[in-house]
């Protein structure tokens, strides 16, 4: 997910950061896009670039009284006593380290690799995975956790990272009974709906490029240009970040749809001021990018024992309990339970497609240029 992978929300409203999330993976994108279908994948998903960690129950005794750091992006949340526990349970100190979006998180791990600044990185999402995996940042690490973990979630199969916890990057709309609800992104383009939606820029803003994302894959290659090109006609407004769209447009009722997360609505129920019954927003179904956040063992670490040892924390159903009302985002363990505001509002009709990594890999920056040349320019 995500700097804004994650949804970073007043204290007021919601005091929280919101990150993305949810059911079945569709790589509809691999059918739809020209370049999944044409293009040479890269090898990042194909090929394993060095020997796994191994741990045994006398090197995990061993390595009581050793600190080690995680890497977060600086939207991350820690559950509260959550590494706390860690310690109790293993003699193992966490230190969070915390950098800025997940972009220049994996960026400066590029530029590290071998030689960490850290022992392990959560936080990275499957739109900057390839580049991770192409530049060898990671060690090979399946936890104990890993037949608990939802197979569609395992997007590296020698397990250099691990899914922690997944969502859906989609548009929220203001539920109000006296309008017309738009159903499907392709109302956005339609008069009535003039005005109406801001987004953000996919260059500063996963969201914005999550949604972009959501309109190759619904439209593809042959499509995608002329809906924004549609959208710009409509009048769509486009901000730097989340913040300014949720908060500056959306939540100030400028504008009643904004890119954000299909957690967003149980988010608004549970901070509203005064409370209310049911969310007030509601999600565009077809809208939907799924992401899907990812812990890995750095490679070069000087604890890969104790760097082990925390994967297992972050996939065990304790630490998978404890992240959805704290980030607001799924877990990847299928043994975890979800809070009863989920299970009651999360909503199950939604359609989330992705990209596989390599395509993203390959077609970012050209996607993103054509993007600014469509809609800014």
């Amino acid at each position: 997910m995500p700097a804004e992978g994650i949804m970073k929300v007043s204290t007021k409203r919601f005091s929280i950061f919101i990150a993305i999330s949810f059911v079945s993976l569709f790589a509809v994108a691999c059918s739809n896009s020209s370049a999944s279908r044409n293009g040479a994948e890269s090898e990042c998903l194909t090929a394993r670039d060095s020997a796994p960690v191994i741990t045994t129950e006398l090197e995990k005794e061993n390595v009581t009284g050793e600190t080690i750091d995680l890497v977060v992006y600086d939207a991350f949340l820690p559950p509260p006593g959550a590494f706390e526990q860690f310690t109790v349970e293993t003699g193992i100190t966490v230190n969070i380290l915390t950098t800025a979006d997940t972009g220049t998180m994996v960026s400066q791990a590029v530029l590290t690799t071998g030689d960490p600044i850290g022992d392990v990185m959560f936080g990275i999402d499957n739109t900057f995975l390839c580049r991770a995996l192409l530049n060898n940042v990671f060690t090979p690490y399946e936890p104990s956790t890993w037949n608990q973990l939802e197979d569609s979630l395992k997007l590296d199969k020698f397990a250099r990272v691990t899914p922690v916890d997944f969502g859906d990057i989609c548009l929220n709309y203001w539920i109000d009974d006296s309008t017309n609800q738009p159903t499907t992104i392709k109302d956005l383009t339609e008069k009535e709906y003039a005005g109406s939606f801001v987004t953000q820029n996919p260059e500063t803003s996963a969201p914005g490029m999550g949604f972009l994302l959501a309109s190759i894959a619904v439209f593809g290659e042959d499509g995608w240009e002329q809906y924004w090109k549609d959208l710009r006609k409509n009048g769509v407004a486009v901000r730097s970040g989340w913040t300014e769209a949720y908060y500056e447009d959306f939540y100030s009722a400028n504008r009643n749809i904004v890119t954000s997360y299909a957690t967003s609505p149980i988010a608004e129920y549970i901070f509203s001021d005064p409370p209310v019954t049911k969310p007030p927003t509601g999600v565009i179904g077809d809208s939907c990018f799924r992401s899907i956040e990812f812990a890995g063992i750095l490679r070069g670490t000087d604890s890969p024992i104790a760097a082990a040892m925390l994967i297992d924390f972050l996939t065990s159903t304790y630490f998978q309990q404890l992240i959805p009302e704290t980030n607001f985002v799924l877990p990847a363990n299928k043994d975890a339970k979800l809070p009863d505001t989920f299970t009651q509002f999360l909503q199950t009709d939604l359609e989330p497609v992705m990209i596989s990594p390599d395509v993203i890999e390959q077609k970012r920056n050209e996607w993103t240029e054509r993007w600014t040349q469509i809609v800014l320019r």
